[in-house]
């Protein structure tokens, strides 16, 4: 339990850092450039950790870097800005918000790891959470963005189940950075399609970028895939709900807001939902176990009344 503990601490690294890019972004990186500032987000951090763990990929890692590139970073990325062009942060955060329950579906097809009632309780609870936290009574909504919202939590669900389910076949820095290089290569056509030239970047756009490139893209998805890789799919996925957590929180540290009471209840239910997927809150159930990189569905019949 100590184990599952410890690498519950080290994948919250991923969900606060990603909460953190949004000021980061929105303070430091130049405006109007989203598919640049993506690939330039993704491909310094795949170089980086490929410098760390020296590795090519071979065999089938080839066409698996990049389909898991496309589904985790680059499509991602991608359908991540359009979602933000067309509709509010709010509505945004809480589509990203049902991930949890996503993955657990996914996980469930893909590599038989049955969701735990705790699991599906706090997916449900900390959904409810983000919505109190984010949602206002006048929320417009665009229907080509809703779309693309949708699109990218499926996509990175589904990008982060196929992760786990091949994660004992190399070591998580080497995957991780390929992924990353993978969905940078991706955007890189598509940036120059689209936006022209790469934007010009000053002293504060240069350091705004070493922040996300290290912190926010090397770091935090090697912890999310580490994580991915030995805890069950819904721990990891209620874990992410950090990130809305970290938005607000950052907001009213550094820019002042003031939390409104329908906001401290979410943020209590969203901090329960984390809670109740924490591994061995309910030990010995199908979903609730720790996984590694194949499922293992009988591996604890002896102590299922525990």
């Amino acid at each position: 339990m100590e184990a599952n503990l410890r690498w519950s601490l080290v994948t919250a690294i991923a969900p606060v850092a990603w909460g953190t890019n949004y000021f980061v972004t929105r303070e430091f990186l130049p405006a109007g450039h989203p598919l640049y500032g993506a690939a330039i987000r993704a491909l310094p951090a795949g170089l980086l950790l490929l410098a760390v763990c020296r590795k090519l990929p071979s065999g089938s890692w080839w066409w698996k870097s990049l389909l898991l590139g496309v589904l985790t970073t680059g499509g991602f990325f991608a359908l991540v800005y359009l979602a933000a062009q067309r509709l509010p942060t709010s509505v945004a955060s809480t589509v990203m918000a049902t991930a949890p329950l996503v993955m657990m579906l996914i996980a469930w097809a893909l590599i038989a790891e049955r969701p735990g009632p705790r699991h599906l309780a706090g997916a449900a609870v900390g959904a409810a959470g983000v919505c109190l936290m984010l949602l206002t009574a006048s929320v417009s909504l665009d229907a080509l963005g809703v779309f693309a919202s949708v699109a990218a939590m499926a996509m990175s669900s589904l990008g982060y189940v196929l992760a786990k389910r091949w994660s004992g076949e190399v070591e998580v820095l080497a995957s991780t950075s390929w992924q990353l290089l993978g969905g940078g290569l991706v955007l890189l056509p598509f940036a120059a399609a689209v936006e022209g030239a790469p934007p010009a970047l000053d002293g504060a756009a240069l350091l705004g970028f070493g922040y996300v490139t290290v912190v926010a893209t090397a770091l935090a998805f090697a912890a999310w895939f580490a994580g991915l890789r030995r805890l069950p799919a819904g721990t990891v996925g209620l874990l992410g709900l950090l990130n809305p957590v970290t938005g607000v929180l950052l907001g009213t540290a550094i820019a002042g807001e003031t939390l409104s009471l329908q906001q401290l209840c979410g943020l209590a239910l969203a901090l329960t939902g984390i809670l109740l997927g924490r591994p061995g809150a309910a030990r010995g159930r199908g979903g609730d176990r720790p996984t590694g990189s194949a499922p293992r569905p009988r591996a604890r019949r002896s102590v299922r009344g525990r």
